[in-house]
């Protein structure tokens, strides 16, 4: 069973799809972050998610529930915070998740038990008014969790955070599917929040789910060796270009290789052998570590080339 299964799930504003045809297979007991730039289309998504907005097409479940059949039950487990949290400043910190509990009809105990989660138990007694932004939106996270939900959706989390603010929501969102025993979905426009997080990434642009899959899968796939060359970087490029390689000049010095689907030594090797036999004096080999920027850059190539062809 999956936490969060769409199928081409869809969202037109004005008669422009906002929310295209998205297919979100979202594992259990996972991070998952839904990564994409202002605009993408995420936090209409999340608003679908948690029947905040009607779909115009497609379905959606959720632990196993769908919920245009089964709203209630579906969102029974389901926590949230979406875009910036919503606070009583003029009440402490226990007074507004003793509200929250209040209207769930849930026990005294929880409010405790998320305070001590989320590290606020000595400022519970603080006036909402006079908590940092990063403790505001841990409070909203512990919110979140009351209840024991098994499916947080968290929209932007770090989003205006200062440093410490953002290692401690850090740290947080890593350790909260051992805390709930479940899956958190969250939603960031930063590359590097969401590869120290998550170890599931799909990433959104213009109402579309561009790719998905597990964290590793995502950097192992297309790495790259960067070559340093005395000179003439383009002509060895060039070089290499003529024997099926994928080879570009990084600058006047580098040349990068791409080994999509090949062994990056067997691909050092070789290039290597074919530059000095052109006469390229080279001086280092290393590899490139593919990061979550990669993995976004390929995505979006392949999507506007894509729409380019079908213009």
């Amino acid at each position: 069973m999956l936490a969060i299964e769409t199928d081409r799930l869809t969202k037109r504003f004005a008669g422009r799809p906002v929310v295209d045809a998205v297919a979100l297979q979202v594992p259990m007991g996972c991070v998952y972050g839904f990564l994409g730039p202002n605009g993408a289309g995420k936090t209409t998504t999340m608003r679908l998610l948690l029947g905040l907005l009607r779909p115009d097409a497609g379905s959606i479940r959720l632990l196993g529930h769908d919920l245009a059949m089964a709203r209630r039950v579906a969102l029974a487990r389901v926590g949230a915070f979406v875009e910036s949290p919503s606070l009583y400043d003029h009440l402490t910190g226990r007074a507004n998740l003793g509200l929250t509990c209040r209207l769930l009809r849930l026990p005294d105990g929880e409010v405790d038990r998320v305070l001590e989660l989320v590290d606020l138990c000595t400022a519970a007694s603080r006036r909402v008014r006079d908590y940092s932004l990063g403790m505001k939106q841990r409070l909203a996270l512990a919110r979140a969790m009351l209840g024991s939900p098994k499916l947080l959706l968290l929209d932007e989390p770090t989003n205006g955070l200062d440093p410490d603010g953002i290692l401690a929501m850090r740290a947080l969102i890593r350790a909260l599917p051992g805390h709930i025993g479940g899956t958190v979905f969250v939603s960031s426009h930063l590359l590097t929040e969401v590869e120290h997080v998550a170890d599931h990434v799909g990433v959104m642009r213009k109402g579309r789910l561009l790719v998905q899959d597990d964290i590793g899968t995502l950097l192992r796939g297309g790495s790259s060796i960067i070559f340093t060359v005395s000179g003439e970087a383009e002509a060895g490029s060039a070089l290499l270009r003529m024997r099926g390689m994928d080879a570009t000049a990084g600058d006047d010095r580098s040349i990068v290789v791409r080994c999509e689907g090949i062994v990056q030594s067997d691909q050092a090797s070789m290039a290597n052998r074919l530059l000095v036999e052109g006469d390229f004096a080279v001086s280092s080999i290393r590899p490139q570590v593919r990061t979550l920027e990669d993995v976004y850059r390929d995505a979006v190539d392949r999507a506007e080339a894509h729409d380019g062809m079908a213009a």
